[in-house]
């Protein structure tokens, strides 16, 4: 290819994207009947972090993708990483989903199955189709005093702006952040922001600290997309059927 050719291909990419650029940036979301964004609708991530947040190449049953970590690299400590690689090596039997487990907070938004959300004044709440897990996050109140440990952790929402922000806190250590043993503490502490960008998008951000097993926080960000088909619902899931439990 010609230079030529090369600057002709790269404006017109130019003039195609930036309009979409720009969308996110000038988009006003629909407002709920009590005037907060409305986020209601059935949703879902179209990528590959269930496998590995990372960036990975195709292996046997794994296809190829493109990570969602935010610069690339997760700051393990040097025993976390070692720890990391013993998870990798027994991902097939030591992986929370393995065992029918809920899959915790962030993962659960990532995984390959819709999700419901539902607002309230006090509540906004989500419907997972994984293994039908509920999650309530309750507006504008304080965390539980701990310790506590639960599967999905305790979720505080406010608005910032036109961005439901998520703080969560309280979680046991059982959950892993996909397929490829990454993972975390008790000590974890997520805050996640989704902010329609779209009539039909939604931009999904995630800050991960946790001192006893990361050297400094890290992020994460994944598009979010509206399921169109008409009649669309979340439907049942059967976990031990997946397993091959004939039971």
């Amino acid at each position: 290819m010609s230079s030529s050719q090369f600057r002709f291909r790269l404006i017109a990419a130019l003039f195609y994207f930036l309009p979409l650029l720009g969308v996110g940036q000038d988009y006003s979301p629909p407002r709920t009947e009590h005037g907060d964004p409305d986020l209601q609708g059935i949703w879902q991530a179209l990528n590959t972090a269930v496998w590995d947040i990372q960036d990975h190449p195709a292996t046997l049953g794994v296809p190829a993708g493109q990570g969602v970590v935010i610069d690339g690299e997760i700051p393990y400590q040097a025993w976390a990483a070692e720890q990391r690689e013993e998870n990798y090596k027994n991902r097939l039997t030591a992986d929370p989903e393995a065992n029918c487990k809920m899959v915790g907070v962030p993962r659960i938004t990532y995984m390959p199955y819709p999700f419901q959300i539902f607002q309230t004044p006090d509540q906004t709440v989500f419907l997972y189709e994984y293994v039908h897990s509920i999650r309530n996050i309750f507006m504008n109140s304080a965390h539980p005093e701990g310790p506590i440990q639960w599967w999905l952790g305790d979720s505080r929402g406010y608005w910032d702006g036109d961005s439901l922000v998520v703080d969560v806190v309280h979680f046991t250590d059982q959950t892993w952040f996909d397929r490829s043993g990454n993972f975390h503490s008790e000590s974890l502490h997520v805050v996640e922001r989704y902010t329609r960008t779209g009539p039909n998008h939604m931009l999904y951000e995630v800050t991960i600290e946790d001192p006893e097993v990361f050297t400094e926080p890290w992020r994460m960000s994944m598009p979010l997309y509206r399921r169109q088909e008409e009649n669309s619902r979340i439907l049942e899931y059967e976990c031990y059927a997946y397993l091959g439990n004939e039971n």
